[in-house]
């Protein structure tokens, strides 16, 4: 086998006891007594996943399971923590029958398949009062042929119970380095390893998607539609209202421009009566002082003609009386 198979994984999408017992998923006899437990369950069909009366939720494709949980945590705690990735529908923390100690495990539904997938691919790993979970699909429900751990089956488990379960999430099977028995697995009815079509360790397999009917179908493309009416309704009400907004911006706009026209008008025409009265009053004392500089001339004038007439009559009586002397003198 190629060397780049040592890297590369996939995943059970079928569950089968003596598969799930293997590391590459090809082995044909079971190889402890719990898958041989599983393998006799599974064949009787002593097992029905649909008839477990604690099952909670009604919608498989939006429950998760929630493993390795603290012996501590409570439902308080778990809800809120599970909170962080959806509204959460149903809970339910699987407790011991008898003490009501919790198991360390339970399953959480949520109000839709899109929140479950968020939690399914971000909620893996992370750490709830101080453990760490690891999370899963709801595989009682959606994984054909599942056998639950208490009859031999499950996933997962750990090293010190020599009972490894492989083809889940937290141990897929690996890549096959011997030859594969196809013909003793088809008769076994188990399937065969995806040849050429493996996965990276570090890729997230995908949980079950909801098959969708003709009506499912028809159902999304009417959704789809009221959804794009509503957003072209929503979108013409939005222009509307902008141009409403837009118009009644502009008529007010207008009546402010019109009020400071007619402000800046009245104060003009104050400044124009203000300027007039001034201008009058300027006229007026202009007026005035003309006048008064015509009385002035006038009385200079007056004055001055008098000084002359006076200064005449005193030149003519002083020739009249040397003209006398005069004429005295010669006789």
């Amino acid at each position: 086998m190629n060397s780049s198979k040592l890297n590369s994984v996939f995943y059970a999408h079928s569950y089968h006891p003596i598969q799930a017992g293997s590391i590459d998923g090809t082995d044909i006899l079971p190889h402890d007594n719990a898958v041989y437990r599983a393998l006799l369950c599974s064949s009787a069909g002593l097992y029905d996943p649909f008839g477990d009366p604690n099952v909670i939720g009604e919608d498989p494709y939006c429950t998760l399971f929630v493993g390795r949980l603290s012996r501590l945590t409570t439902e308080d705690t778990l809800r809120k923590a599970m909170s962080k990735y959806g509204a959460v529908k149903n809970m339910r923390l699987v407790r011991h029958i008898v003490t009501g100690a919790s198991q360390g495990y339970a399953f959480v539904e949520y109000e839709s398949e899109r929140e479950m997938q968020r939690a399914y691919e971000k909620a893996h790993h992370s750490v709830i009062d101080d453990s760490e979970i690891i999370v899963d699909y709801n595989r009682q429900q959606l994984m054909p042929g599942w056998i639950p751990r208490r009859l031999g089956g499950g996933l997962g488990g750990k090293k010190e119970s020599g009972q490894l379960r492989f083809g889940g999430r937290e141990r897929p099977f690996r890549a096959p380095l011997r030859p594969i028995p196809l013909d003793d697995l088809k008769r076994l009815g188990i399937p065969p390893p995806p040849e050429g079509n493996y996965m990276s360790r570090f890729e997230i397999p995908s949980p079950p998607r909801r098959k969708r009917s003709h009506s499912d179908r028809e159902d999304k493309r009417s959704r789809s539609r009221r959804r794009s009416s509503s957003r072209d309704h929503s979108y013409d009400e939005r222009r509307s209202a902008d141009a409403e907004g837009r118009s009644r911006k502009r008529d007010h706009s207008y009546d402010e421009r019109q009020s400071a026209d007619a402000d800046t008008g009245s104060r003009k025409s104050h400044r124009h009566d203000r300027s007039y009265h001034y201008d009058e009053h300027e006229r007026r004392s202009n007026s005035r002082d003309r006048r008064y500089d015509e009385r002035e001339d006038n009385s200079r004038k007056s004055r001055d003609s008098r000084r002359h007439d006076r200064t005449s009559s005193s030149h003519d009586d002083h020739l009249r009386s040397d003209s006398r002397r005069s004429h005295k003198r010669h006789r």
